[in-house]
């Protein structure tokens, strides 16, 4: 008696009309868009936490550096007319200054080995390197030296100069050299280069030697760093050849490798660069702007809106091959695909299938489609990404499956939302593995299911009431 009053209690009040359901859908997407929101945030702060970690890790090893050079530095006298107020009448003054004159080398010739490793502390990892910058490099003065305002008059070769730039002076090893002419120099600390912001080593040389003929410098510069290497050229052709064991390199920077080979056992890249291409005079009376390691950069020469002004490098990355918490960015901006299709799906059941389902009920299988990202977050920092997707994917399907078996009061369709979920976390993870066509495979993959959904409730009238007539009425 009690259920056939609780039946006809039932019947006699007025469900809502399918489109109000539809409402509410909506409205209960929109409410677990905000927690969905909080675990992009989430990402992002742990984001931030691995790069101080990274920071902290190799604060005592040494930077991305960028290495310039060398150089010969020539002080001259010059003489300097200024005009100055002195008891109301402006007086004319010559001063003779000294400056410095920077000499590029005609060529220089570079070739180092990236030795890398992996250091490690708690679940955070960052790739650094030991190599030895080694080269030569001859210097000459041109023979119209007087058209750069300078004479040889006027030089002091004997104060001369050979500066190397390297951004990060903590990562210098002790066993560095440089000869010249023969010759071995003792280096000096700091008066780096101004594409190093004037970080780096000097040695003093006497330069008598360019007044009628040519200096040979030979080098062999060992410096640690991590993550990404930088060159700064300023020659009339500079040949760099870089090689490692890393097998996951980036090149970027204003210039590319002329000739590169990468496979499983390391890289090998040769720049080739010329002044020319520089577009800047092997001979200078202020030093060089500084250079940033330029891995964001997009914009070529070629591109309109380039920043000529913008010091010239090569820069090549040690990248790691899954950067994880990009992926996890990814996989949340298609957090409202997810919760768009089970939701759909439920609401099919629904107004379809005749299975009330109520707010609570949306809200609480959206919190657990949200909850996917917080656990894959949270694995894919300890064990990777591919395996933290599959292990949150799995709890996630396994949770919703059971709990749509008690909601739908059937495990036939529970089994059909525990499908739909599968196939929507594989397709969302070819869609992360295929960068190129992610956009056309996802624009025709919501096509597909709104089509679907326009086919099912094609006869459906969402304005009317779904409430249905008693089982005993004729």
């Amino acid at each position: 008696m009690v259920e056939i009053a609780q039946g006809e209690a039932g019947a006699d009040r007025p469900d809502r009309s399918p489109g109000r359901k539809f409402l509410m859908v909506i409205l209960m997407g929109v409410l677990i868009s905000i927690p969905l929101f909080t675990v992009w945030l989430l990402n992002y702060d742990r984001q931030s936490q691995s790069e101080t970690a990274q920071r902290s890790i190799v604060s005592g090893w040494g930077g991305q550096q960028v290495f310039a050079g060398p150089k010969l530095v020539l002080p001259y006298r010059a003489r300097v007319t200024e005009s100055v107020e002195e008891n109301g009448k402006t007086v004319t003054r010559t001063n003779i200054v000294t400056r410095e004159l920077f000499v590029a080398p005609q060529q220089v010739k570079l070739d180092s080995a990236l030795n890398t490793e992996t250091k490690q502390r708690a679940i955070y990892q960052v790739i650094v390197y030991d190599t030895a910058m080694t080269g030569s490099a001859t210097f000459r003065l041109p023979d119209d030296l007087d058209r750069f305002g300078v004479t040889r008059e006027q030089i002091d070769f004997s104060r001369a100069e050979l500066r190397f730039g390297i951004s990060d002076a903590r990562g210098l090893a002790g066993d560095n050299q440089v000869v010249v002419n023969g010759r071995p120099l003792a280096l000096q600390p700091g008066k780096g280069l101004g594409e190093t912001g004037n970080s780096g080593f000097f040695a003093f040389l006497d330069g008598a030697a360019l007044e009628s003929g040519a200096i040979e410098a030979r080098f062999k510069v060992r410096f640690k760093g991590h993550q990404s290497v930088t060159l700064a050229p300023h020659a009339g052709q500079t040949e760099w050849t870089v090689r490692s064991k890393w097998p996951h390199p980036s090149f970027a920077g204003s210039f590319l490798p002329e000739s590169r080979t990468v496979d499983a056992n390391g890289f090998k890249a040769k720049y080739v660069i010329t002044n020319l291409a520089l577009g800047s005079s092997l001979i200078r009376t202020e030093d060089g702007s500084p250079v940033q390691p330029m891995r964001a950069r997009e914009m070529s020469y070629a591109e309109p809106g380039y920043d000529n002004t913008v010091a010239a490098s090569a820069t090549v990355d040690l990248i790691q091959p899954v950067d994880l918490y990009g992926q996890v960015d990814r996989a949340t901006k298609y957090g409202f695909l997810i919760i768009g299709f089970t939701f759909v799906a439920f609401l099919l059941f629904d107004l379809i299938g005749g299975v009330r389902i109520s707010a609570v009920q949306y809200i609480l299988v959206g919190v657990a489609l949200v909850l996917f990202f917080v656990l894959l977050l949270a694995f894919a920092e300890i064990i990777g990404f591919a395996w933290a997707y599959v292990m949150a994917s799995l709890a996630t399907i396994g949770l919703i499956s059971t709990y749509s078996a008690s909601v739908l009061s059937s495990w036939s369709r529970a089994s059909v939302i525990g499908g739909l979920l599968a196939g929507l976390y594989g397709a969302i993870y070819i869609l992360l593995s295929l960068e190129a066509y992610s956009l056309l495979i996802g624009s025709l993959l919501i096509f597909a299911a709104l089509a679907g959904v326009m086919f099912v409730t094609r006869r459906l009238d969402w304005s009317g009431s779904m409430s249905r007539p008693n089982a005993g009425s004729g």
